[in-house]
């Protein structure tokens, strides 16, 4: 996306015409501050005041972030060879920085994991099957996997390696990541409790020794001081979600109504 397109969605966002937003951050790209502008260039900008300007320089700095690592982003899978059109479609329409990142960590490189090594022993394949649940005959599908030299035993060995493979691409899936973003924004929890035998010591964090509230509503002055708590080693800070909403809205989107097998 174009310097040019990005001026007229942040226009769009704000209700200004596009020529004031290519002009104001024509003015901070030459080095110009906010109140400068504000206050001395209204003749250039139309007149818009700080707290516009103030938008447009986060704004414009914001997309222009988002544009590099999308392009980023798309130039490492198109070198892996895995970019197709429905992916690259995907990438292009995300409009925020998370999402982009939820679409391209199945594609990211990362440390050897569990699902590494079992894709290592050949079984992602057996995975897929799984995955696909059109048997509910799986340890047969499982025999055809033994590979003492590649360290698969016995079938469930290979059918605990395909685990592995399906809980990792579960937990890589962008639709699942957004959907748990925002289940954990609606409904969690946030509890502290003091750490054994740092009572006396943590006693300016002693209103979260023991404290609980939805995390929509904490303001960001509590949020903040139970972070410190946490960080100087006086709290033990979760938050956490109802694990059964949590499976269940994983299970819409990957089990299969059709039949019964998981």
């Amino acid at each position: 996306m174009t310097d040019t397109s990005l001026f007229f969605k942040i226009a769009a966002e704000l209700k200004i015409d596009a020529k004031q937003v290519k002009s104001t951050v024509e003015l901070l790209d030459e080095g110009a501050t906010v109140p400068f502008i504000s206050r001395y260039r209204k003749e250039v900008t139309g007149s818009l005041d700080e707290v516009q300007v103030m938008t447009i320089k986060n704004e414009i700095e914001r997309l222009r972030q988002l544009e590099q690592r999308r392009e980023a982003i798309l130039k490492s899978i198109e070198g892996q060879g895995k970019l197709t059109e429905e992916l690259s479609d995907k990438i292009l329409a995300a409009e925020t920085l998370s999402t982009i990142e939820d679409l391209y960590l199945p594609y990211k490189p990362k440390r050897r994991t569990k699902a590494t090594a079992a894709r290592e022993k050949g079984l992602e394949p057996l995975a897929q099957l799984i995955l696909a649940q059109e048997t509910k005959e799986l340890f047969p599908e499982a025999v055809k996997f033994v590979n003492k030299e590649l360290g698969v035993e016995h079938p469930d060995d290979a059918l605990a390696g395909a685990r592995d493979i399906i809980a990792e691409i579960i937990s890589e899936d962008a639709v699942v990541r957004e959907g748990m973003r925002v289940l954990f924004k609606k409904s969690a929890i946030i509890k502290t409790k003091v750490i054994r035998g740092k009572e006396e010591e943590g006693q300016k964090f002693e209103d979260y020794f023991e404290w609980e509230e939805p995390l929509m509503s904490c303001p960001s002055h509590r949020m903040l001081a139970m972070r410190r708590g946490e960080k100087e080693d006086f709290l033990i800070l979760d938050i956490i979600i109802d694990d059964e909403l949590a499976h269940e809205q994983i299970k819409k989107q990957f089990i299969k109504t059709r039949n019964e097998c998981a």
